[in-house]
């Protein structure tokens, strides 16, 4: 005990130094007394050593249990005296050891030189004015070839774009798009700039005042106002029930056009009518969405939806989508292909979403047999032209058997044409043609009951081969790929279903109800349509998931912590096992299979209940900035090797990564040195981890935050905002807005823009 306190009392003293002296990092004093603490503590393990090699002092020759002899203890001490010679040797030995160990660790250091404060290095952290450093994995090379010129170039950085952009969409640019046809709304199409002085080589802002959206469920029903700040719909839509604006946020009571009485009550009238709780319909589109409450209240039902509209007059209704934590996406039936493969979802749905259905085409006139009945096909004898581009689209995404519901103009007319402000003669020609479209599709009515019709697509195509036998328009399109749809012209053909043997079996073959079909080998592979992908292949990308995803929850604990994250991005999907092992989390994933990639896997993902779509990332993605709230890329910039800049595609990363957003990058570990110094000028939070397989793999992973900094460059933003929407900027009023202190505040505004003159709240009011 006596020892211990003579060692902590030296340690105290030595400490005192240090940090008198500046710790190890001042001059020669601090220098001594960190070795001498360093021999101290040598010389304390020494001696524990030696007290466990050795054993206990021996114990005194009385005890009471018995009393010694004199001659017992005569001998006891001069035995005792006989082993202390001994006992000291080790202990020299030890001593004389730790002393040359402590005088070549002198001399290492530089000997009696006054080393400088650069090269040493501190014994202990001191809690003084100190930042702390953590040491990452170095994975960049220290060596240049004569083509790099020898020489380590600087981290490229990326200043804000102009708060103008806070809401830049790349290819559904509302000023670009007016250079293209009206007609058939083409002009709402992508149109991605071409030329590079058109793309921004800056870091897309938030909005003034942007929050962190609501968690879900509650963001089902809450938006903060500052992160859309369009109040357009709750005037234009405000009879309608879709949005309400209070205070500093939007309500979404659950309202739409066709359904007053909330999408809740809407989703059980068409439960009614087909069935919506068994698991036979796992996968949605609505088109011409809205704000998506249909969405957003089907998925509750294990229903999942992707809803779509135009950036049009209803500003900003797929950024309230995306908001709300609904899956959406930016776009329209016009000219091209929506970016799905064929036979993807269970059910498509518009609800009043003013789509002319049954026009636009180039089908010869067709004649047709009144009252003639073949297989439950009912044919008609009249001259006319079957048009119905649009929904022959819809035919070529939706699943055998599965159904089309249509609410609002031209269903129920008789009731609601006054309110239409329509003819009675106009909505009987709208609802006849678009029923004329939908038997030449060989479709079958269901029911029409109160403001729902639903249309259910065949389980296969052998009735409507004969029926192609009396009226070929529209005629079966030729050997092509129905799964081909990225910048695909639309086409005035039905896209032929796969073949069958009986009337009863299911075109393509039968999917397991949910949620069977999620871990079920997808008919697409176990038929071998797809290449180089086999029922083996996807048990093993079952296990290969399953142990990554549990990897990545190791290293960001926040993956595992329900509600943390809500709209999740898979850039590189293969077959959806990324999505798969983070189904139980409430949160979804938008699953993309990219162009450019060997094998078209996206048809597999949706046979597995999951959602997706195709894009080729030398392009942006049709939705608005913030959208996700995690990235996770694999293998992406591997793939993009020498087709499109790395730069371009992190800078894309960046606009629809939320604030506070997380990214999971897993590539070549050549490749993730240069993405972690394009991270770094972004301004990413950015660390490079090992494989989960060990450090022995190429293969590393890059994990990432995109964080908001409050620097000069957003308080440049603050000022603009400020002088903006009043004369002169408020001090007070930005350091509240920022979180910064008044000091500091004050320190980077002078330093943003000298020649501003800050003023008080009292002066700007």
């Amino acid at each position: 005990m006596r020892q211990e306190r003579l060692e902590g009392d030296w340690k105290l003293k030595l400490k005192l130094v240090l940090t008198r002296t500046g710790g190890c990092r001042a001059p020669n004093t601090a220098l001594h007394a960190c070795a001498t603490l360093e021999f101290l503590q040598c010389s304390a393990n020494s001696g524990a050593a030696l007290f466990k090699y050795m054993g206990p002092p021996s114990p005194p020759y009385y005890t009471p249990l018995s009393k010694p002899t004199a001659a017992a203890a005569a001998a006891s001490t001069t035995t005792t005296h006989l082993k202390k010679p001994q006992k000291l040797y080790p202990f020299a030995i030890i001593t004389i050891l730790c002393s040359l160990s402590y005088l070549f660790g002198v001399w290492h250091h530089g000997g009696a030189t006054t080393p400088s404060a650069a090269s040493t290095l501190p014994c202990f952290s001191i809690s003084q004015n100190t930042t702390t450093t953590t040491t990452e994995l170095d994975f960049s090379t220290h060596h240049h070839s004569a083509a790099d010129g020898g020489t380590t170039t600087a981290v490229k950085t990326y200043p804000p774009c102009s708060i103008k952009y806070s809401e830049y969409t790349p290819c559904e640019d509302p000023k670009r798009s007016l250079k293209f046809p009206r007609d058939r709304l083409i002009y709402r199409e992508r149109h991605c700039p071409t030329k590079k002085k058109e793309q921004l080589k800056c870091r897309v802002p938030a909005p003034h005042g942007y929050k962190t959206p609501f968690t879900w469920p509650r963001s089902r029903d809450l938006v903060w106002y500052a992160n859309v700040p369009h109040k357009e719909l709750t005037v234009e839509k405000a009879v309608q029930n879709w949005i309400r604006f209070e205070g500093d946020r939007f309500r979404f009571p659950g309202g739409g056009t066709m359904f007053p009485n909330g999408a809740d009550a809407y989703i059980d009238d068409i439960g009614k009518l087909i069935n919506l709780r068994d698991g036979s319909i796992r996968t949605a589109i609505d088109t011409g969405c809205g704000v998506a409450s249909w969405g957003a209240y089907l998925l509750s039902r294990n229903i999942l939806p992707i809803s779509f509209a135009p950036r049009d007059t209803h500003e900003a209704q797929v950024q309230f989508a995306l908001e709300r934590g609904v899956p959406a996406l930016i776009g329209v039936i016009a000219s091209k292909r929506l970016p799905y493969p064929s036979r993807s979802f269970d059910m498509a749905h518009c609800s009043r979403c003013l789509i002319p259905w049954g026009q636009y085409g180039n089908f010869a006139r067709i004649f047709v047999i009144r009252s003639f009945v073949l297989h439950s096909y009912n044919l008609w004898r009249d001259d006319h032209e079957i048009d119905g581009a649009y929904l022959i689209e819809v035919d070529r995404v939706l699943r055998p058997g599965g159904y089309w519901i249509l609410s609002g103009p031209p269903i129920r007319w008789r009731k609601y044409w006054k309110g239409w402000e329509r003819s009675r003669e106009d909505l009987n020609a709208e609802q006849t043609q678009i029923e004329n479209v939908t038997r030449s599709l060989c479709w079958k009515k269901l029911v029409e009951k109160d403001d729902i019709a639903i249309f259910q697509k065949p389980a296969n195509h052998l009735k409507c081969k004969k029926f192609r036998k009396i009226v070929k328009n529209p005629p079966f399109c030729s050997a092509q790929d129905s799964d081909k749809a990225w910048y695909t012209n639309l086409e005035t053909c039905l896209t032929p279903l796969p073949e069958v043997s009986t009337n009863e079996e299911v075109a393509g073959g039968a999917l397991e109800k949910w949620p069977k079909r999620l871990n079920a080998v997808p008919p697409r592979i176990s038929r071998g349509t797809i290449n180089a992908v086999t029922p083996e292949t996807f048990q093993q990308d079952l296990q290969l998931w399953k142990r990554r995803v549990s990897y990545y929850k190791t290293v960001n604990n926040q993956l595992g912590q329900a509600g943390r994250y809500r709209n999740i991005l898979d850039m590189n999907a293969f077959l959806g096992g990324f999505a798969a092992n983070l189904i139980k989390d409430p949160l979804w994933v938008m699953n993309v299979v990219p162009v450019e990639a060997k094998v078209n896997t996206l048809g597999v993902i949706y046979e597995r209940g999951l959602i997706g779509t195709y894009q080729s990332w030398c392009e942006a993605m049709s939705t608005y900035p913030r959208t996700y709230d995690l990235i996770h890329a694999d293998s992406v910039f591997t793939l993009y090797k020498d087709r499109c800049e790395m730069e371009d595609i992190m800078l894309e990363m960046d606009r629809i990564l939320r604030p506070e957003g997380s990214l999971i990058i897993r590539d070549d570990v050549d490749t993730l040195v240069k993405v972690k110094r394009i991270a770094d000028g972004l301004n990413w939070d950015s660390q490079i981890v090992d494989h989960e397989d060990g450090p022995l793999e190429r293969e590393k992973l890059l994990f990432a935050m995109h964080v908001m900094r409050f620097t000069c460059m957003f308080l440049e933003q603050e000022i603009d905002y400020l002088k903006f929407y009043s004369p002169r900027p408020s001090l007070e009023r930005s350091t509240l807005r920022l979180g910064l202190d008044p000091s500091t505040s004050q320190k980077l505004f002078l330093k943003t823009r000298p020649s501003i003159e800050l003023t008080s709240n009292k002066d700007s009011a």
